[in-house]
């Protein structure tokens, strides 16, 4: 069993007027196989704690620590942190011109694994996962994500996530943009990873339709910068019933 902690964990950025403090004290411990669904307004810093586990340069780490399994994750460089199980999904998945999703698969499995996969096998399980998240077997030969809709790069994010299998998965408002048969099927694509490699989840949503498909085991409510409530699922059906103004009120006054 794997282990993801997060210990009061500030995180500053620069902007026009200075120095912005976006997390104030985040403390998270995720665990191999346990889902975690973090909600809250926008703003909250729920997309900068993506960001800072994955290495983003523009977050800078003031104090706090990220470790996985006693390593120290913020001493390592966005490639290691990869290689040591760490996935992001992106909520912008980025164009890439001149480079095959084919090519791009197989070169960061590569990277990730520290050797190349044999090539038959892996053929069948990019097929397979493709055909299982509904993706056309044309898009192996075209760039990545150049020309693909909003829905058809977040299933190509779960595509990647499914063939690298990483230990822990933080995935940035993967359910964005998509339609109600989109959003099955990605969130098939999540269980799946989650049950046959034991990965442990980072959801970040607004909203819990996904978690009608994707079942938290303990739900956290980002208001400014901190964790202002935890809880399990039936948390994200209060919020769903009744909002965020009950979090909102104090900090508004």
């Amino acid at each position: 069993m794997s282990t993801l902690e997060i210990k009061d964990l500030h995180v500053s950025i620069e902007t026009e007027q200075g120095s912005k403090e976006i997390l104030k004290g985040v403390t998270l411990t995720i665990k191999s196989g346990e889902i975690h669904a973090i909600m809250g307004p926008n703003g909250s810093g729920k997309s900068t704690l993506a960001s800072t586990i994955a290495g983003h340069p523009r977050y800078q780490v003031t104090s706090g620590t990220i470790t996985m399994d006693g390593e120290d994750v913020l001493e390592m460089s966005v490639d290691e942190r990869a290689r040591a199980g760490l996935f992001l999904a992106m909520q912008y998945p980025v164009e890439v011109p001149g480079v095959t999703m084919t090519n791009f698969l197989r070169t960061a499995k590569t990277a990730i694994d520290g050797e190349a996969p044999k090539l038959r096998t892996w053929t069948k399980d990019v097929r397979g996962a493709m055909e299982k998240l509904k993706i056309d077997a044309d898009f192996a030969n075209r760039n990545v994500n150049e020309g693909f809709s909003g829905g058809e790069k977040k299933r190509v994010e779960i595509l990647q996530m499914e063939l690298f299998k990483p230990n822990f998965a933080v995935l940035d408002e993967t359910d964005s943009g998509l339609d109600i048969d989109a959003l099955r099927v990605v969130s098939d694509g999540v269980n799946r990873a989650h049950s046959e490699n034991d990965m442990g989840t980072l959801l970040i949503t607004h909203y819990t339709r996904i978690l009608n498909y994707i079942t938290p085991q303990f739900v956290h409510v980002f208001v400014d910068g901190r964790v202002a409530e935890q809880g399990g699922p039936e948390l994200a059906d209060e919020l769903e019933a009744n909002g965020y103004d009950r979090f909102l009120a104090p900090v508004q006054a």
